[in-house]
């Protein structure tokens, strides 16, 4: 055989994977194949793989005759809409896509050129976990990558998609990027499994229920995305990447649009209720400023007390933070102080303004709040929002009460606009609470209490709760008519895009975690 024919042999031993019968029963999962993962993800005819001929050098344990093509991992380099990608797929018809050692060493160099490049990397998780049979190799394998994950954050876009399981140490790869993005049904994430479990604990839970897609997305928060099917994840990679920089130091994408900028919405004005205890949905005034109103949620199903996600004003991207009064009356708990502040941080890493919606009553009261440490998980808030050199411009749409209205991007946190629509509410506490502490002796002296606690509560709110004091003192720029928000917040961003805010040298700030 002439070596272009044995090229073309070695070259078709590694494209067929793990063999015809491995692939049919990943296709019989419902799931695809590595290759045929990234022939979706990636622009026609721009993959080029990386490593293809590289293999496993265990030799214990059965390993020295195990045929193992591409090790388990397809590696190399693409385009998306046009954009340079780094890319990595695991494919589990090989050895159940388990990471060894010369599996891992594929996955660094890519990280290791992306890194050098100042490009997305995109990695596509099915594997059974680290190879058993390479032991200690295999351990450390993961622990050169959980390095370089650490290194590229904030430097270059991280996106893991789960589209299989992935299990102990193959988790922390991906809890350490930007985002996570899981398959239903086929894609899972756990540190121990259902049989681990009820072994030591006695708990019975399946696969599913324990690490599964929904389970990531609405209880844990570890998931950003939740898809039906491997086709569904890869567009949403896609759609995600559309909105980010090629790396920290690049601007992200501009799309044209013909929405005008100065567009008003005459039903704005109506979506607040009239008593201020009536909910309202803030997702509706999120899309009347964005272009089209297109908004893209973020850990959408996770403390929907709160509501993170990016869309576009102007044709720039903008991420947008708001309270979400249908949940819990959009008060701030742990998991919602958690999910506002690595919104906060993924934005600021990769130069995206972050406009803040207020309506928020405060801190979530209760003992399981503050067993759990909300005074610890509402730190990482503020550090977020007063860390954050973006542009920040603040709307605060109805209550801002004490800590929380400091938490949410107030003037004293960094935020270079504050706007107010007439509705809004900025004091130390609503207005029934301040009337018990500043007038109960009027309260308790009072022959009708109930009546003097509402007429003392009444008074406390035409003179404090309203957005006038505030902007009196200059902590509010301007108060203005809802219609015509789009339009404020698109003129603050024009001028806010080139700011420049320097902080304090240091080695690294220590977040409250």
């Amino acid at each position: 055989m002439d070596s272009r024919e044995e090229l073309k042999s070695r070259l078709h031993r590694i494209e067929d994977m793990g063999g015809p019968s491995r692939v049919q029963r990943q296709h019989q999962m419902g799931k695809w194949t590595a290759r045929e993962r990234l022939a979706y993800l990636l622009d026609d005819d721009t993959f080029e793989e990386i490593g293809a001929h590289v293999a496993h050098r265990a030799t214990r344990f059965g390993m020295a005759d195990a045929d193992a093509p591409a090790d388990g991992v397809v590696t190399g380099y693409g385009r998306i809409q046009g954009r340079p990608v780094y890319v990595f797929a695991q494919d589990f018809t090989v050895l159940g896509g388990s990471l060894g050692e010369m599996h891992a060493a594929k996955i660094q160099r890519v990280q290791d050129l992306a890194l050098k490049s100042g490009v997305p990397i995109i990695g596509l998780n099915d594997s059974g976990g680290a190879r058993i049979q390479e032991g200690v190799d295999a351990l450390n394998g993961y622990g050169e990558i959980f390095k370089r994950n650490t290194w590229s954050s904030g430097v270059i876009p991280q996106i893991t998609v789960i589209m299989g399981p992935s299990a102990g140490g193959a988790v922390y790869s991906p809890a350490l990027t930007d985002i996570i993005i899981m398959v239903r049904r086929t894609g899972q994430m756990m540190i121990t499994g259902p049989q681990v479990i009820q072994a030591v604990t006695g708990e019975t839970v399946t696969a599913e229920d324990l690490g599964g897609a929904d389970t990531h997305l609405r209880r844990s928060g570890v998931a950003h995305l939740v898809a039906d099917d491997d086709q569904e994840a890869l567009d949403l990679v896609r759609d995600v990447l559309a909105f980010l920089p090629q790396n920290w130091m690049e601007e992200p994408p501009f799309l044209e649009s013909a929405d005008s900028l100065f567009r008003a919405d005459d039903g704005l004005p109506f979506i607040i209720p009239d008593d201020a205890n009536k909910p309202y949905d803030v997702i509706r005034i999120i899309t009347a400023i964005l272009d089209d109103a297109k908004f893209f949620p973020l850990q959408a199903g996770y403390a929907d007390n709160l509501v993170v996600g990016i869309g576009r004003l102007g044709g720039r991207p903008v991420g947008v933070v708001a309270n979400q009064p249908r949940v819990l009356a959009g008060t701030l708990d742990i998991n919602a102080s958690d999910k506002l502040a690595r919104f906060v941080r993924f934005m600021d890493a990769f130069n995206i303004p972050v406009v803040t919606l207020v309506d928020t009553p405060g801190y979530l009261p209760g003992t399981h709040q503050e067993y759990g440490g909300i005074i610890r998980h509402g730190a990482k808030v503020l550090y977020a929002y007063a860390e954050a050199t973006i542009p920040k411009v603040t709307i605060i749409l109805r209550k801002a009460y004490g800590g929380a209205y400091l938490a949410m991007c107030s003037r004293s946190l960094g935020a270079d606009l504050v706007l107010a629509w007439p509705t809004a509410e900025i004091a130390v506490m609503g207005p029934e609470g301040a009337a018990n502490i500043i007038f109960r002796k009027d309260i308790e002296a009072s022959a009708d209490p109930a009546a003097k606690r509402m007429a003392k509560a009444e008074e406390y709110r035409v003179e404090f709760a309203n957005p006038y004091v505030a902007a009196e003192r200059g902590y509010i720029d301007a108060v203005i008519e809802p219609q015509h928000t789009r339009s404020h917040v698109a003129r603050a961003l024009m001028v806010l895009y080139n700011k420049r805010d320097e902080r304090p040298k240091r080695r690294h700030g220590n977040i409250p975690v």
